[in-house]
């Protein structure tokens, strides 16, 4: 027996090499690290007291925790004492909750809405509602199945709407000489875009860069796409959560909606609620009529059911249960507010830290900016120094989320920064 176990020994390993070589999947390749995660792990790795994580989307509260707002507790007690079921949605999600978020989006006195003629389904937060819309547009969008993005977007946008089978192409968005909005180029690229082209647009609190329009650019933008008869679908992940006003966030969706664009729209409640491993959100579309938003929403179902079959409920209870209760609303309209005020006034100290320092170049953009993040200005090198000398982890582009920002952290922050850029770290 123990001879023959020998060879079995020294022939196991080969037999393990050969199956492993001959493996389903070992033409896999290795997918590229994701630039945020790399940022997180190098912060959890770090066991400096000082260091700061500034790459991460989502909002902390004064002392760097995560923040769950009360009007999200005090939703969960009500709907705990009423002992709800835990029974399957309908596939287009809590008709409560839907019917409450294009309320808030488009707003009380929206015509379409009023009319009946606004195509709502549920979704899984604001990256499930890019996924739907954009699986919709691909099967019924009658002319070309091209999206224009800005330059730069979120970086899951153009994956979710490729994998849905759209074209992705971009348009001018931002100046990297002025750290904010190129207008000129924004609107001679939109002049370009061949007619019928469906254009993503960040509804307010523009992601990565927080450079956004003005009311009057808007307008201007609404024209040109009229004009070139482009489908605007607008992208609104941080209603109330930029300015800390929903009415002044959805300037640009009910100006659109106002001068008769049939505009498609994502929702998501992760920020402004907190709601963010709930996954709520609310994909929607202007219709003509009663008749043919009926029709829209039953091919939306179509688009739906093999995707999740139907959208869970815990995370719909609650912002319905926000949405829908007159007390709450108030109390959240404030909570939000607070939330951006408090990034309001971490863009505004660290402004005035980085000129009270003597930092080289104009650094207003941190102010002009708005919602949680702020496209720096700084370069690669510059955050690399901060990450390997100050303990500070960024993006490479110089991105940093406002929210990681505090009272306890904002000075040593800008003093780092103020070093970097003068070479003296």
């Amino acid at each position: 027996m123990q001879a023959l176990s020998r060879p079995l020994a020294r022939v196991a390993p080969r037999s393990l090499a050969r199956a492993a070589a001959l493996s389903t999947w070992s033409n896999v390749p290795a997918g590229p690290p994701d630039p945020i995660l790399g940022v997180t792990e190098a912060f959890k790795a770090d066991k400096d007291p000082r260091k700061i994580n500034l790459g991460v989307g989502a909002y902390r509260d004064e002392n760097g925790k995560p923040y769950v707002l009360p009007s999200v507790k005090k939703a969960e007690q009500i709907l705990t004492a009423a002992e709800p079921d835990k029974e399957y949605l309908p596939i287009t999600g809590l008709p409560e909750f839907t019917k409450a978020a294009v309320r808030l989006a488009y707003g009380e006195d929206s015509a379409p809405l009023n009319a009946n003629s606004v195509a709502v389904t549920q979704s899984i937060s604001g990256t499930g509602a890019l996924r739907i819309g954009g699986a919709f547009l691909a099967r019924f969008y009658p002319h070309a199945k091209a999206i224009y993005l800005p330059t730069p977007s979120w970086g899951n946008h153009t994956p979710i709407f490729r994998d849905s089978g759209l074209e992705v192409k971009q348009y001018r968005y931002y100046d990297k000489k002025t750290v904010g909005l190129d207008f000129a180029g924004l609107k001679e690229d939109l002049q370009k875009i061949p007619e019928g082209s469906i254009v993503l647009l960040h509804a307010c609190a523009h992601n990565p860069t927080g450079v956004d329009p003005t009311p009057e650019q808007w307008v201007e933008i609404s024209n040109i796409i009229k004009e070139k008869k482009l489908f605007p679908f607008f992208d609104m992940a941080y209603q109330g959560f930029a300015s800390g006003n929903t009415s002044r966030d959805a300037f640009a969706v009910r100006h659109f909606v106002k001068e008769g664009h049939q505009v498609a729209l994502s929702q998501s409640f992760a920020k402004n609620m907190g709601l963010y491993g709930e996954r709520v959100g609310a994909f929607s579309l202007i219709t003509a009529d009663p008749e043919e938003k009926a029709r829209v929403e039953s091919q939306l179902k179509i688009v739906v059911r093999p995707m999740y079959s139907n959208p869970p409920i815990h995370g719909a209870r609650i912002a319905s249960t926000i949405l829908n209760n007159a007390e709450l609303y108030k109390e959240w309209e404030q909570e939000v507010k607070g939330m951006a005020n408090r990034i309001i006034s971490m863009r505004d100290r660290l402004y005035d830290n980085l000129v009270a320092q003597g930092t080289p170049g104009e650094w207003g953009h941190i102010k002009s900016q708005i919602g949680m993040f702020s496209f720096t200005g700084l370069t690669q090198q510059q955050t690399k120094a901060l990450a390997e000398k100050a303990h500070i982890y960024m993006t490479a582009d110089g991105r940093i989320s406002m929210a990681g920002l505090n009272s306890h952290n904002i000075d040593y922050f800008s003093e780092s920064v103020s070093k970097a850029v003068k070479g003296l770290l």
